[in-house]
């Protein structure tokens, strides 16, 4: 025992090193961005990609993902999270804390050290706690301190938002419990369950119990605690954890490491400085956190409850769909085509199995909304995706479609304020292109129509003519962004708002827009106005504008997530810091990041659910996107571009087809 004892500690004392470099080719990322108050609602959580155990300390101070950097109190260490979604977060389920439920600890910080796949920390009675993670399992080691009680306090009830919140569970012997976790999904619209299967490497006993809670005793300095997740039953779980039975703890973390690291290698940036290339990797590693690898032995827990089975295919599961749809799945698409593939076939049987735009009350992992879904399923398609059937999701979009619901609104509310028309209209138009890719010519007649219908009417009655009410935050019912914003929310009718109002009108607002700093760069409503210059033909206004957002230190924001700052906040959006984001900024779910990525890299997917990118000059001296067949570099000379060469031929123009991309080996910014 004491040599094992003493091997814990040899590696505790050697982890910072080791997972600095990991295996391979060492690319930074830093976990700690974005963790300290309302600055990105992030954490440092342990998970592999697309991993449904995601490992981490919460404090006391209950932020969305359970964990604030600058508070140092810690309640104990769950499973569960998503990342920086917003509302009132969801997870932190089985939650263990390494003494009695009286006691209070600290996180000693300059011991506390995260990198992709793995946590450790120190805690302030000597405590060491290292924690790892599979697919479907967490791996928690604990040495206790010498003034620690060698006790575990598992709260099987655990949860960041606990209005939902009910367990079951049960000891089967003195090394293992099961049983389920039911909790709230964000915004508390409705619920998961994951059944569990917790098992000890050292023999305990329950000293204290109750309907929730169980407190373990030790008589060992040190202990392992892995727990299975499934959203099948109890014996899935088990399953889980049987799986990596034979594997140590290091074993675990080394394959976490390997797999973010050929993630993370499907991108290599060279030039501009540490910073910048510690946000891109940081970027791409958050983008790929979600949604949740939620097959288990070839089934799945479908929305409406049924289990079903998966053969050949990953089902994915939770989802922030109102924001993701418009960068994250798109990257997704582009770097991870077969990840997409199966991301789609999920989202299919979703559309079969009980969609509604927020969560049901029996869903399989912790989740938030689902609306757009069916621009993702374009977008995905136009850009060579398949594997997926398009013609099985249409009668749910239909009566999705149908039944009017609003994206953001509860129950199937009409279409009433303009934000909520103008993303219907996006709804609306997706479904018309997709009728027509499935030959139902009628439906796409009607939808096409009642699209236009009903852009045309909202656009020019509320969105055409600027008067003194435009930069009202929720103005005329708004829920989150101004008139000003939302005007330019449908790029995909770029061309009839320039034939209602003139393209070089058009271009001048659009400078007014940047002008006045209206735009707000930590909310999605108009996350893709930077761009809109190469469609009012004006490139070069979106390559000094971008390179302005990511550079420039005095950069004015007028706006948090739902209201005006009191006093603007001036500074970039993005810093490679603790409190990493603007104030108030959601990083939603890998959003924000993957907005960012493309920025870095100089295109951008203006009109999600086209084939098309809008091209700029690059902040990074050279990219390699590694892809399926080939690698794509994409390189620039000076920070200006006047000349786009495609495979050494001028390109014609700023914009370039997915195929085009995905099919060049070298594009030149000169």
């Amino acid at each position: 025992m004491m040599r094992r004892i003493c091997t814990l500690f040899l590696a505790l004392a050697l982890g910072s090193a080791w997972t600095m470099t990991g295996t391979g080719k060492p690319r930074p990322v830093n976990l700690f961005m974005g963790t300290a108050g309302d600055h990105g609602q992030v954490s440092p959580a342990a998970q592999l990609p697309f991993g449904l155990a995601s490992v981490g300390p919460d404090t006391r101070a209950v932020t969305h993902s359970g964990y604030d950097y600058d508070d140092p109190c810690i309640r104990g260490f769950s499973v569960t999270r998503m990342s920086g979604t917003g509302g009132d977060g969801t997870g932190g389920n089985l939650r263990i804390f390494p003494a009695g439920p009286e006691q209070e600890l600290r996180i000693v910080k300059e011991t506390e050290r995260a990198v992709p796949g793995y946590y450790e920390t120190g805690l302030d009675d000597g405590t060491r706690i290292r924690l790892t993670a599979t697919l479907h399992c967490a791996a928690e080691q604990y040495v206790f301190g010498a003034e620690s009680g060698r006790c575990l306090s598992v709260d099987f009830n655990s949860a960041i938002d606990p209005r939902r919140s009910q367990c079951a569970w049960k000891q089967l012997d003195d090394r293992h419990f099961e049983g389920w976790v039911e909790s709230s999904t964000v915004c508390n619209f409705g619920a998961y369950r994951l059944y569990f299967y917790l098992e000890t490497d050292q023999p305990f006993t329950v000293e204290a119990s109750d309907a929730t809670t169980a407190r373990l005793r030790f008589s060992v300095p040190a202990v392992e605690v892995r727990i299975g997740l499934s959203s099948i039953d109890e014996r899935s779980a088990a399953d889980e954890l049987a799986a990596i039975a034979s594997r140590r703890f290091d074993s675990l973390r080394q394959e976490a490491a390997r797999a973010w690291d050929a993630i993370l290698g499907h991108v290599d940036v060279r030039g501009n400085t540490e910073e910048q290339r510690t946000l891109f990797y940081t970027g791409l590693y958050r983008v790929c956190l979600s949604p949740f690898h939620a097959t288990f032995g070839g089934r799945y827990r479908g929305t409406d409850g049924l289990v079903r089975e998966a053969n050949g295919w990953t089902f994915y599961s939770g989802w922030s769909m109102w924001d993701t749809f418009r960068t994250k799945f798109p990257l997704i698409t582009l770097l991870f085509p077969e990840t997409s593939s199966d991301i789609c076939r999920s989202l299919v049987s979703l559309y079969q199995t009980g969609k509604r735009n927020w969560a049901t009350m029996s869903e399989p992992v912790p989740t938030v909304r689902t609306e757009h879904s069916q621009v993702t399923l374009l977008d995905a398609w136009r850009k060579g995706i398949r594997g997926f059937d398009l013609a099985a999701a249409f009668p749910g979009m239909v009566a999705e479609a149908d039944e009017g619901r609003v994206p953001g609104a509860r129950n199937g509310l009409t279409r009433n304020a303009p934000d909520q028309k103008m993303e219907t209209v996006y709804d609306l138009w997706a479904l018309s292109e997709i009728a027509g890719i499935i030959g139902d010519k009628e439906a796409q007649a009607r939808y096409a129509a009642e699209s236009d219908s009903l852009f045309e009417a909202t656009w020019k009655r509320e969105f055409m003519t600027i008067d003194g009410r435009f930069a009202q935050m929720r103005g005329n019912g708004m829920y989150q962004g101004t008139r000003w914003q939302y005007r330019w929310a449908m790029p995909v009718y770029a061309d009839r708002m320039s034939a209602w109002h003139g393209k070089e009108t058009l271009a001048d607002e659009l400078e007014e827009f940047f002008v006045r700093h209206l735009f707000n760069q930590g909310n999605e409503p108009d996350i893709q106005t930077p761009f809109l210059f190469n469609l009012f033909g004006r490139p070069g206004k979106t390559d000094s504008l971008v390179r302005a957002l990511l550079t420039d230190e005095q950069m004015v924001h007028l706006y948090g997530g739902n209201a005006e700052f009191p006093t603007p906040y001036i500074g970039r959006a993005f810093r490679n810091t603790v409190d990493g984001y603007a104030p108030e900024m959601d990083e939603d779910d890998g959003t924000m990041s993957a907005w960012y990525l493309f920025c870095q890299m100089g295109l951008y997917p203006v009109c999600v659910g086209t084939d098309r990118y809008e091209l700029f000059t690059p902040l990074f001296d050279r990219v390699i996107l590694r892809l399926k067949d080939h690698p794509v570099r994409i390189e620039k000379r000076r920070a200006q571009t006047n000349r786009i060469a495609l495979d050494g031929r001028p390109l014609q123009g700023r914009s370039l087809r997915h195929g085009e991309l995905v099919g060049a080996r070298r594009i030149r910014f000169e």
